[in-house]
Protein backbone atom coordinates (compact mmCIF):
# COMPACT_ATOMS: atom_id res chain seq x y z
CA UNK A 1 0.00 0.00 0.00
CA UNK A 2 1.40 3.35 -1.02
CA UNK A 3 0.72 6.41 1.09
CA UNK A 4 0.88 9.88 -0.43
CA UNK A 5 1.38 11.49 3.00
CA UNK A 6 3.08 9.17 5.53
CA UNK A 7 3.59 12.00 8.07
CA UNK A 8 -0.10 12.89 7.93
CA UNK A 9 -0.88 9.21 8.45
CA UNK A 10 1.41 9.16 11.52
CA UNK A 11 -0.32 12.20 13.05
CA UNK A 12 -3.78 10.77 12.32
CA UNK A 13 -2.85 7.45 13.98
CA UNK A 14 -1.62 9.27 17.10
CA UNK A 15 -4.76 11.43 17.28
CA UNK A 16 -7.13 8.50 16.72
CA UNK A 17 -5.34 6.28 19.25
CA UNK A 18 -5.52 8.96 21.92
CA UNK A 19 -9.24 9.50 21.28
CA UNK A 20 -9.73 5.77 21.95
CA UNK A 21 -7.42 5.85 25.04
CA UNK A 22 -4.94 3.34 23.61
CA UNK A 23 -1.63 2.99 25.44
CA UNK A 24 0.43 2.38 22.28
CA UNK A 25 0.19 3.01 18.56
CA UNK A 26 2.14 1.21 15.82
CA UNK A 27 2.98 2.41 12.32
CA UNK A 28 5.55 1.80 9.59
CA UNK A 29 8.82 3.44 10.59
CA UNK A 30 11.05 5.87 8.74
CA UNK A 31 13.94 8.07 9.81
CA UNK A 32 11.81 11.20 9.54
CA UNK A 33 8.97 9.73 11.65
CA UNK A 34 11.56 8.67 14.25
CA UNK A 35 12.92 12.23 14.41
CA UNK A 36 9.39 13.61 14.88
CA UNK A 37 8.75 11.06 17.66
CA UNK A 38 12.05 12.10 19.29
CA UNK A 39 10.92 15.76 19.34
CA UNK A 40 7.54 14.74 20.83
CA UNK A 41 9.34 12.72 23.54
CA UNK A 42 11.79 15.52 24.38
CA UNK A 43 8.91 18.00 24.71
CA UNK A 44 6.94 15.64 26.99
CA UNK A 45 4.02 14.84 24.67
CA UNK A 46 4.69 11.07 24.56
CA UNK A 47 6.27 8.66 27.05
CA UNK A 48 8.61 6.77 24.73
CA UNK A 49 9.01 5.32 21.26
CA UNK A 50 10.70 2.23 19.86
CA UNK A 51 11.71 1.03 16.40
CA UNK A 52 11.63 -2.74 15.93
CA UNK A 53 12.33 -4.91 12.88
CA UNK A 54 9.37 -7.22 12.23
CA UNK A 55 9.50 -9.46 9.11
CA UNK A 56 12.00 -7.14 7.34
CA UNK A 57 9.76 -4.13 8.04
CA UNK A 58 10.61 -1.49 10.62
CA UNK A 59 7.73 -0.75 12.98
CA UNK A 60 7.60 2.45 15.04
CA UNK A 61 5.77 1.97 18.35
CA UNK A 62 4.83 5.10 20.31
CA UNK A 63 3.83 4.94 23.99
CA UNK A 64 1.14 7.58 24.41
CA UNK A 65 1.01 9.82 27.48
CA UNK A 66 -2.06 10.67 29.54
CA UNK A 67 -2.55 13.13 32.41
CA UNK A 68 -5.24 11.97 34.87
CA UNK A 69 -7.09 10.10 32.11
CA UNK A 70 -7.02 12.80 29.44
CA UNK A 71 -4.49 12.80 26.58
CA UNK A 72 -1.49 15.12 26.88
CA UNK A 73 -1.77 15.94 23.15
CA UNK A 74 -5.04 17.83 22.70
CA UNK A 75 -4.40 18.95 19.10
CA UNK A 76 -1.92 17.56 16.57
CA UNK A 77 -2.38 18.96 13.06
CA UNK A 78 -0.43 18.77 9.82
CA UNK A 79 0.54 22.19 8.46
CA UNK A 80 2.78 21.53 5.45
CA UNK A 81 1.24 18.91 3.15
CA UNK A 82 2.57 17.28 -0.03
CA UNK A 83 0.21 19.43 -2.12
CA UNK A 84 1.07 22.66 -0.32
CA UNK A 85 4.44 22.99 1.36
CA UNK A 86 4.73 25.72 4.01
CA UNK A 87 8.20 27.18 4.57
CA UNK A 88 9.06 29.84 7.10
CA UNK A 89 12.08 31.93 8.03
CA UNK A 90 13.38 31.93 11.60
CA UNK A 91 11.74 35.30 12.34
CA UNK A 92 8.32 34.37 10.95
CA UNK A 93 7.93 30.91 12.56
CA UNK A 94 4.44 30.62 14.06
CA UNK A 95 3.84 30.77 17.81
CA UNK A 96 1.45 27.94 18.63
CA UNK A 97 -1.25 28.73 21.21
CA UNK A 98 0.68 31.83 22.41
CA UNK A 99 3.78 29.74 23.18
CA UNK A 100 1.95 26.93 25.03
CA UNK A 101 2.28 24.55 22.07
CA UNK A 102 5.04 23.70 19.63
CA UNK A 103 5.50 23.64 15.89
CA UNK A 104 7.75 20.88 14.57
CA UNK A 105 10.06 22.29 11.90
CA UNK A 106 12.31 20.46 9.44
CA UNK A 107 15.44 22.62 9.07
CA UNK A 108 18.82 22.12 7.42
CA UNK A 109 20.14 21.43 10.94
CA UNK A 110 17.57 18.67 11.58
CA UNK A 111 14.04 18.30 12.90
CA UNK A 112 13.37 20.58 15.89
CA UNK A 113 10.75 22.70 17.60
CA UNK A 114 10.00 26.27 16.56
CA UNK A 115 11.64 27.52 19.78
CA UNK A 116 14.95 25.77 19.03
CA UNK A 117 14.83 26.98 15.41
CA UNK A 118 14.39 30.58 16.59
CA UNK A 119 17.35 30.19 18.99
CA UNK A 120 19.56 28.81 16.21
CA UNK A 121 18.20 31.44 13.77
CA UNK A 122 17.27 28.84 11.15
CA UNK A 123 14.04 28.46 9.20
CA UNK A 124 12.55 25.52 7.35
CA UNK A 125 9.42 23.56 6.54
CA UNK A 126 6.73 23.73 9.24
CA UNK A 127 5.61 20.09 9.53
CA UNK A 128 2.89 20.20 12.20
CA UNK A 129 1.63 21.92 15.32
CA UNK A 130 1.11 20.23 18.69
CA UNK A 131 -0.55 21.44 21.88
Amino acid sequence: MSLSDPIGDMLARIKNSQMRNHKKVEMPASNFKTKIADVLKNEGYINNFNVANNDNKNILTIDLKYNSGSPVITVIERISRPGRRIFSSAESLPKINNGLGIAIVSTPKGVMTDIEARKQKVGGEVICKVF
